[in-house]
């Protein structure tokens, strides 16, 4: 059955923008998705087997900076066009959000800058309040699941209201009732002896993050609401946002864990961790720096510099070592980006549900300025390194590129086109 909505709020909704409907301090309203962009391929098919891997197949910016109810259908492979000012920083940065409050960040940590991601256009309430609405749709074993969440940003950052639904039934609604709480409401689905459980949860985490930890399962009801929000957490989790700095990967670094960061500074160290690791994913790594840098390349590795610290390098095969530093931004953002493509969560800095067997997780790698500083070259073997990786179901891309006319066509790639209002 579905789950009742809870009793309306006694505060006022968040106020939107004006060409948009409101973030309510209720759970968010389903927002009218609309296509953005057209699919050059990882289209669905009605009737296909469930897959295994959760994953998530849609973003959703119901209200989001410049975002007004869209929805991006999101493929193995996924580029974000379109212009400057188009949104496409905008939405990874509201994947990425949505991956840390999966992961069970604070309200705070996911949203370090919450009123940057109000739209514009907001208007303030009567108690000053304004807020944005996001949320994801989760393909997994329990087929789609749905989860929208309504942030008030203003005057203080707390969850307003959250909605998990799974085949048209509301399995979990959360809303703001008194905002001198710092709890929401919740209600969740049972299908018992009482169609619903209500109780409290903390207004600065995502409430289906914390469902394994309050629902006991003992009905079928309780049961598929545990299923659907485990599903939803394993998609989001493992999501590795990536966006190499040539400036930072030029001089030798001190060793470390050796899990390379989003910015990519740390790689001699990470080479130096793995180059003796696997003998195959070496191979691969050195064929597509191959491809992609100037001049013979038979070795890409990592050697010690004094004091602690570690140099990568590229061998030449003939006595000569290049050292990193020497190589153009776009072959150090590609050298980086095609490490990242051919190695796993054990050795990106990346959240991953231990829990989970990693045959049934998958890594989402986003990738700002995916071909930022590349040649027409470069950005091709990347393409088809990422369109091998991805076709292989254990890691997906969503990468932003300013025109993404190179890649149209090509096989296995989801195109997005976002425009400026």
């Amino acid at each position: 059955m579905t789950l009742p909505h809870p009793s309306p709020p006694a505060t006022s909704p968040l106020s939107s923008s004006s060409r948009s409907s409101s973030t309510s301090s209720s759970a968010p309203s389903p927002p009218a998705v609309a296509s953005t962009g057209a699919s050059s391929g990882g289209g669905g098919v009605q009737g296909r087997r469930r897959p295994d891997r959760p994953h998530i197949t849609e973003l959703l910016l119901s209200a989001f900076a410049g975002h007004r109810n869209t929805g991006l259908a999101l493929g193995p492979l996924t580029l974000l066009a379109g212009a400057s000012g188009s949104g496409k920083t905008s939405a990874l940065r509201a994947y990425e959000a949505l991956a840390r409050l999966g992961g069970g960040a604070e309200l705070g940590e996911a949203f370090p800058e919450p009123d940057a991601c109000v739209p514009e256009r907001a208007r303030a309430d009567a108690q000053d309040r304004r807020g944005f609405r996001i949320g994801c749709t989760a393909d997994g074993p329990e087929g789609p699941v749905r989860l929208e969440v309504a942030v008030q940003a203003e005057p203080t950052l707390r969850i307003a209201g959250e909605r998990l639904t799974a085949d048209g039934t509301v399995l979990l609604e959360s809303a703001l009732r008194d905002p001198r709480r710092r709890t929401v409401q919740a209600a969740w689905h049972t299908a018992g002896s009482t169609p619903v459980t209500r109780g409290p949860l903390p207004d600065d985490r995502l409430g289906t993050a914390l469902l394994p930890l309050r629902v006991a399962g003992r009905t079928p009801g309780e049961r598929r609401v545990l299923a659907a929000a485990e599903q939803m957490v394993v998609a989001l989790r493992s999501v590795f946002a990536c966006d190499p700095r040539p400036d930072g990967m030029r001089d030798p670094v001190p060793t470390g864990t050796g899990r390379l960061l989003g910015g990519c500074g740390n790689l001699a160290d990470v080479l130096w961790r793995t180059h003796t690791e696997c003998a195959i994913r070496y191979g691969l790594l050195v064929s597509a720096v191959r491809a992609g840098c100037a001049g013979p390349v038979t070795g890409l590795l990592a050697e010690p510099y004094g004091g602690g610290l570690v140099r990568a390098l590229l061998d030449r095969g003939d006595g000569i070592r290049t050292e990193l530093g020497r190589l153009g931004d776009g072959e150090l953002r590609y050298v980086a980006l095609a490490l990242v493509l051919l190695t796993g969560p054990g050795v990106l800095e990346v959240d991953a549900p231990g829990e989970v067997p990693a045959a049934l997780q998958t890594l989402t790698v986003l990738a700002d300025g995916l071909d930022r500083g590349m040649d027409p070259l470069q950005r091709a073997e990347m393409l088809r390194l990422a369109a091998r990786m991805c076709e292989r179901g254990h890691i997906r891309l969503v990468g932003s590129v300013s025109d993404a006319s190179w890649a149209a066509g090509a096989d296995g790639v989801t195109v997005v086109h976002l425009t400026r209002d």
